[in-house]
């Protein structure tokens, strides 16, 4: 699937937004070691090699399967790359700056990428190869997201038909949704959060035009974002000649979903109960059960080696043969929000990438207000265009991120809340920033303030 028609305006937006990054961050830019260099006093800058192998996690949702074995081949971010949010952020190697007072790195990390970001204020309090081009699973699916939640209420019933489900790759995750049964967008949305099921992405997809029309859409709309190191190939990550982003993209797309409260909602419910398959009883009726379905984020939901991370609210994980483990999470504690993506962890180990991710969070919140940051998370472009909108007064990121009266929203009940499948148990503390709203300040106030705020009104104490 090709990229974005539009590869002109793309073009501009990036050489734009270059000359903006290098302006707004030419303090930390210019005290920045180069690649080759050694790290300046207060910093580290290394470039190393990264194995190629890929971290198992057996008791993940794996979105596709492969009985090819890791060759263990080694592999090096590019020389150059992207520097959207600065130039730091383009250098290969860990970019942070270390200076008394600031916690150094956690130990151990293996991630061939990752980053810690504040997700209001956008500053990037560290990064890992920020910019290395790689493959993103199901992470990919918080795009696809992000780019479709605002097409239908959360009530719209759609009957499945077998064309909804073709060309699902092998071996990808399901939810396991039925030819002739109908469900709900709220059922739908449920399936790709919780499971990462491939299956309801496709039927999402076909009822959006298909899945051609809705990959042009997500290559758009993270052109907007000005992700401009993703390329969306299959709508839901599943593995494609292509098919990449990298842990600042994946942190941006996060950052702008996020503005959705179904967005919230959804990647923050732990279990619900999903719709089954139409069956006879004994006595002859047709009845429909349903079945329970779990997070498999780890973070949230919790597993035998990893425990549920306080203040966390999701984001999205994914697995697969080529991209290795990878994960998005936001989380809050005291009154900051994190966001911290980590892509594909050396060590085999299971639930390796929750482990790194956690890690990561926890020097986050240790570092935050000490260290200064590296590199910022860009607004989206029309940000720059559109005028300034009054961002406390307005409502709490319903779909579309608009407000009330936004086109797509689902009206002020909770789209996916602790009732949905007796979800109760960790729901509580996945919604510590649910409740704290992110809104987006466009035009000039946004690149006044630089901030999507969390107003007080509306946090959630945090939770034991």
């Amino acid at each position: 699937m090709p990229a974005p028609k539009n590869s002109i305006r793309r073009s501009l937006l990036v050489i734009s937004t270059i000359v903006l990054s290098t302006v707004l961050t030419a303090p930390v830019a210019l005290a920045a070691p180069s690649p080759s260099s050694k790290p300046s006093a207060g910093s580290s800058a290394t470039a190393t090699a990264d194995p190629s192998k890929k971290s198992k996690d057996s008791k993940d949702s794996k979105d596709s399967k492969d009985s090819k074995k890791s060759k263990g081949s080694k592999a090096a971010p590019p020389a150059k790359m992207s520097t959207v949010g600065g130039t730091r952020l383009g250098q290969a190697g860990t970019q942070v700056n270390l200076a008394s007072g600031v916690p150094v790195l956690p130990k151990g990390l293996s991630a061939r990428s990752w980053i810690v970001a504040d997700a209001e204020s956008g500053e990037v309090l560290a990064a890992h190869n920020a910019h290395w081009r790689l493959a993103p699973a199901s992470t990919l699916k918080m795009l696809f997201a992000d780019t479709l939640l605002p097409k239908w209420p959360s009530s719209t019933e759609h009957k499945v038909e077998s064309s909804d489900l073709a060309g699902i790759g092998s071996g990808s995750s399901m939810v396991g949704i039925k030819e002739d049964e109908t469900y709900t967008v709220h059922d739908l949305w449920l399936g790709v959060f919780l499971r990462s099921g491939n299956d309801a992405v496709r039927v999402l997809a076909a009822m959006n035009g298909g899945v051609e029309s809705t990959v042009e859409e997500m290559n758009e709309h993270a052109e907007e974002l000005q992700a401009f190191d993703t390329v969306v190939v299959s709508p839901d990550g599943y593995d494609a000649e292509g098919q990449v982003s990298s842990a600042y993209d994946l942190t941006l797309i996060a950052r702008s979903g996020l503005q959705k409260k179904d967005f919230r909602e959804y990647a923050s419910t732990v279990r619900a109960d999903f719709p089954g398959e139409t069956k006879k009883n004994k006595k002859g009726k047709k009845v429909r059960g349903s079945f329970e379905i779990q997070n498999t984020n780890r973070l949230l939901s919790g597993d035998y080696d990893v425990p549920v991370y306080q203040g966390i609210a999701g984001v999205k994980n994914g697995n697969t043969t080529n991209a290795g483990a990878t994960f998005t999470g936001v989380a809050e504690q005291d009154g900051r929000v994190l966001l911290v993506t980590v892509m594909n962890p050396e060590k085999k180990e299971s639930n390796g990438v929750y482990k790194e991710t956690a890690k990561l969070l926890d020097w986050g919140f240790k570092a935050a207000g000490k260290v200064d940051p590296v590199g910022e998370l860009v607004p989206p472009g029309s940000a720059a265009q559109a005028g300034a909108r009054p961002g406390a007064g307005a409502s709490p990121g319903k779909a579309g991120g608009a407000g009330e009266d936004a086109p797509g929203a689902v009206g002020s009940k909770p789209v996916a809340s602790a009732a949905a499948g007796g979800g109760a148990g960790g729901i509580g503390t996945a919604l510590a920033v649910t409740g704290g709203v992110l809104v987006l300040l466009a035009g000039g106030a946004f690149l006044v303030n630089r901030r999507w705020p969390l107003p007080d009104l509306v946090r959630r104490r945090p939770h034991p």
